[in-house]
Formats: C-alpha cells, sequence, structure tokens
C-alpha cells in the first residue's frame, strides 16, 4: 500500500469510528442519564472528573513513545526501536503504579472533604473513586501499545478496538435499565473497568502477534538514556498540552468570575460544538504525522516538509468545510439543537470555530517540529503563547470592557502561535515561508471565498424553515467544486482523479 492510500483508508476509518460512536455516546448517555437518574450520573461525573483531568497526560504518552518509534522505524533501525519499546512499556508502568499509590493515598480528603457528596451515597463515591484510578492507570499502561499501532500506521485496527469499545458501552447502558438487584453506580464503575482492560488487553495481544518489536520487558533492559528521552519529551508535551487546557478552562473561570455561571453555559455549549467539528482536521492529522516523523527519521527532510505543508492545507480545508457554514448558520443551528439558546452561545460558537480554522493554517509544522525533537524551545515558544491569554482576558474584563473581548484575545493569541511557527520552523528546519505560504496560503484563498460568498448569499437572499440545511449542502458543494479547481496541487489532482476511477482502492 502505498503513503497516499494508507492516508486515505486511515483518514476514513477515523472518520467512520468518530461518527458511529458519536452516535453510540448520545444514545448510551440518555440510558446511563435514566438508569442511575441525575443524582447518581451526577456523582460519577464529580468523582471520575477529580481523576479524569490526569488523562491528557495520556494522549502526550502517546504522542511521545508515536514520535520516537516512528523515527526510528524511518531510520531502519528495529533494535533501537526494540529497546525503546520496552523502555516505554516500563516507565508506563511506572507512572501507573505512583498514581495508583498517590490517588489512592488521598482518597479520603477528595471525597469526604473536597467533594460535596450525599452520606447515603459516599461508599458508592469510593468505588467509583477507585474504579476510576484503575481505568486511569490501565489507559497509561495500554498507551505505548497504542503508540506503537499509529507508528506502524495501522490506524483502521485502533478504529475497530474504539468502535467496539462504544458497543460495549452501550451494551452496558442497556444492561443497567435492567439491574435491580446491585447497586447501579457501583455496577457501572466495575463494568467501565472491564471495557479499559479489554482495550488494553485487545491492543497488547495483537500488537505481540504481529509486530516484531513489540514484547513484555524485564527489568535489566531499563536504559538511562532512552528514560531520559522519554520523559524529556513527554515533559514538555504535557507542558504544551497543559498550556491548552489551562487557557481553555482558565477561561472558563474568568468568565464565570465576572459574568456568572449563565455565561460560563454558553462558552460551554462553545467548546462542545468545537470539539464536535476538531475531528474533521483531526483525523487527517494523525494519518500524516507517522509519515512525517519517518520521514524525518530516514533523512529526507524535503518529504517531511512536503506532507507538514500538505497536513496544514489539508486540515484546514476539512475543517473550514463544516465551520465556516456554522458561523453563518449558527443562530438556526443552536436554535433547532438546544431550542432555548443560552445568551451568548452565538458569539462564543463563532470565535471558537474561528480561532480554530487559524490554528490548522500551521498546524502540520507543530507535527514537523515534534519529528525534528525540538519539543522543549517550541513548546516555550509557540505554546507558552496560548497560556498568555489568561492575563490579558482578565485585564480586559477588569476594565470593564464587553464579553466579546475575551474571545477577542482568544483570537489574537491563536492567530499569533499560528504566525510564529513560521520563524521557528525557518529556523529549526529550514522550510521556505515564501514556499508554504505559496503551497498553503494561496491554494485556500479562492475555495474560502467561495464558500463564504455562497453562505452569505443564502443567508442574505434567502428565508425559509431549516435554511441553515440547505445552506450548509449547497456551500460545501461549491467548496468542494473550488477545491478541486483552485486548491489541488497537480499531483494532487491526479490521485484524486485515480480514486475516482477505483484505481487506488481497488486495483483493476
Amino acid at each position: 500500500m502505498t503513503s497516499s492510500q494508507r492516508i486515505i483508508v486511515n483518514t476514513t476509518a477515523q472518520y467512520t469510528r468518530t461518527i458511529i460512536n458519536v452516535c453510540l455516546s448520545l444514545y448510551s448517555t440518555r440510558l446511563i442519564l435514566a438508569a442511575l437518574g441525575q443524582t447518581d450520573y451526577g456523582i460519577y461525573s464529580v468523582v471520575a472528573g477529580v481523576v479524569a483531568m490526569l488523562s491528557f497526560v495520556t494522549n502526550a504518552l502517546v504522542t511521545t513513545t508515536q514520535r520516537y518509534l516512528s523515527y526510528n522505524h524511518g531510520k531502519g533501525d528495529l533494535d533501537i526501536v526494540y529497546h525503546i519499546f520496552g523502555n516505554s512499556v516500563l516507565l508506563h508502568l511506572l507512572i501507573a503504579i505512583g498514581l495508583f499509590v498517590v490517588l489512592g493515598a488521598i482518597y479520603h480528603p477528595i471525597i469526604y472533604s473536597f467533594l460535596h457528596i450525599e452520606p447515603e451515597r459516599l461508599n458508592a463515591a469510593i468505588w467509583v473513586y477507585f474504579a476510576t484510578i484503575v481505568m486511569l492507570c490501565l489507559s497509561f499502561t495500554t498507551a505505548p501499545f497504542r503508540a506503537l499501532f499509529i507508528a506502524r500506521e495501522n490506524i483502521v485496527y485502533i478504529s475497530i478496538i474504539d468502535v467496539i469499545d462504544g458497543i460495549l458501552r452501550l451494551i452496558i447502558a442497556i444492561f443497567l435499565t435492567h439491574v435491580t438487584h446491585w447497586d447501579k453506580l457501583i455496577t457501572y464503575a466495575g463494568l467501565l473497568v472491564g471495557i479499559s482492560l479489554f482495550n488494553m488487553l485487545a491492543f497488547a495481544i495483537y500488537a505481540l502477534l504481529r509486530f516484531e518489536e513489540c514484547h513484555i520487558p524485564r527489568i535489566h533492559e531499563w536504559d538511562k538514556e532512552h528514560i531520559k528521552n522519554l520523559s524529556s519529551f513527554a515533559g514538555w508535551t504535557i507542558y504544551s498540552t497543559g498550556c491548552i487546557i489551562g487557557r481553555t478552562q482558565g477561561v472558563a473561570v474568568l468568565i464565570n468570575r465576572f459574568f456568572g455561571s449563565a455565561m460560563n453555559a454558553a462558552y460551554g455549549i462553545a467548546l462542545q460544538v468545537n470539539g464536535a467539528t476538531y475531528f474533521l482536521s483531526q483525523a487527517i492529522l494523525n494519518a500524516m504525522n507517522p509519515q512525517i516523523t519517518k520521514a524525518e527519521g530516514a533523512g529526507n527532510r524535503p518529504r517531511m516538509i512536503n506532507l507538514a505543508e500538505t497536513a496544514s492545507k489539508y486540515a484546514y480545508l476539512l475543517l473550514s468545510m463544516i465551520a465556516i457554514p456554522l458561523i453563518a448558520e449558527m443562530p438556526s443551528v443552536l436554535s433547532f439543537w438546544l431550542g432555548d439558546v443560552p445568551e451568548g452561545s452565538v458569539m462564543f460558537c463563532r470565535f471558537a470555530l474561528i480561532a480554530s480554522m487559524i490554528d490548522q493554517l500551521t498546524i502540520g509544522l507543530g507535527i514537523a517540529n515534534q519529528a525534528i525533537g525540538q519539543i522543549r524551545n517550541y513548546s516555550l515558544t509557540v505554546n507558552s503563547i496560548k497560556i498568555l491569554t489568561l492575563p490579558a482576558v482578565w485585564i480586559c474584563l477588569h476594565l470593564g470592557l464587553p464579553i466579546e473581548t475575551v474571545m477577542y484575545c482568544f483570537v489574537g493569541f491563536e492567530t499569533a502561535c499560528m504566525i510564529i511557527r513560521l520563524p521557528f520552523l525557518k529556523i529549526t528546519a529550514g522550510i521556505s515561508i515564501r514556499h508554504f505560504a505559496k503551497e498553503v496560503f494561496v491554494p485556500l484563498l479562492i475555495p474560502t471565498i467561495t464558500i463564504v460568498v455562497v453562505c452569505y448569499a443564502m443567508i442574505h437572499y434567502c428565508d425559509f424553515k431549516y435554511r441553515f440545511v440547505v445552506t450548509i449542502i449547497t456551500s460545501v458543494i461549491a467548496y468542494l467544486v473550488a477545491i478541486g479547481i483552485f486548491g489541488l496541487s497537480s499531483d494532487e489532482k491526479r490521485i484524486l482523479h485515480n480514486i475516482i476511477d477505483n484505481k487506488i482502492l481497488h486495483k483493476k
């Protein structure tokens, strides 16, 4: 399978997985809420949420392991890959054990003092707390195996397991509606632990059978140099992720402080809308990430840069294809979805989507930076800018400026991050800013103008019920046509032509 074929297959697998799991999750949540009731569901959410705040660390660890595995796969050095994987497993096990000990030791003040839980449900809350710790530790243990599948570009298997995970959660939701003799909250927590164990075994067993570098390491494999590299890279990746999460949650705290919880609801809706659309670009990035890293590992810097440019362009195109029509029709979409739309929701949603589109314009350069390993300087230079949103927002609100100022700051600092990636990668990777602009920014102009004009025309010249559906469909079609004519290079058009002729996925 060629690299183009693999990207297409992996991206399709992730889109399919996400759509299926979103549908399964929506229905499962409805059943779980009905089975547990609002009180027990609230207990699970708040108790699990305290521990789940650490779950972003898992993604950082997966990114770290995948980077080193892909890089050395690109170099063709399977011996180093073997030892890196073994040390990664040992490091993850150590972190999991440490977290279990620390979080287990502080359960009493968290459950009895920090959280406000009804006395009669304290026992169930303790079960949920420890079940969540076990699930977190299992996710850490699974991380190196999941990273290996990404490095090997076997995204299809990951997607299959994720869909099975969603199906199992739906089965649990249906089962809980028939439970009468057991405590439903404790039963729910225990069954979720079972799903986490299934995920770990599904990845570990298949990887052990399929990949030669996958093995159960012994303690004598511990290598200080490998552990140092993995820990350092993971630490700075966690710092970068922490800046993003800190900005998002910090803005929520400031909004609550100056405007109250009602405005928080509007901000929360914007985060949901943004998260629901973000997978459109994330799928192509996940598919291209291993190839970018492998190209750098193989010493093929020009190909690595070319893939990073392509990732930026495609990520923007895929996200904006839906984001721009949603921005145009946001009042109608939110009214149809929520009925009673909280004040400020439309404004927050529009700015959040604009910020995401801006970020995608150079997002591939972030992946390129991971490939070359300049994680510390990149984190301090680029991602530190994101956290600066908080003092800027505080100053604006303290001066009595309107709520819209919050999102102006949000978009402004996101734009600064997008721009600063260019000179940073020029210094560290030798990219040509002029070439990047020619290959990424210029091809995006006409498609973007086209979809904006179509949306504008629909809103100002059409007025009928459910117009937003027609606007989205019409603008997406016009966008795809504009992309096909103006947004693709000659090589990309050739690949697209082959797909249409069924010569890539189905050879004649």
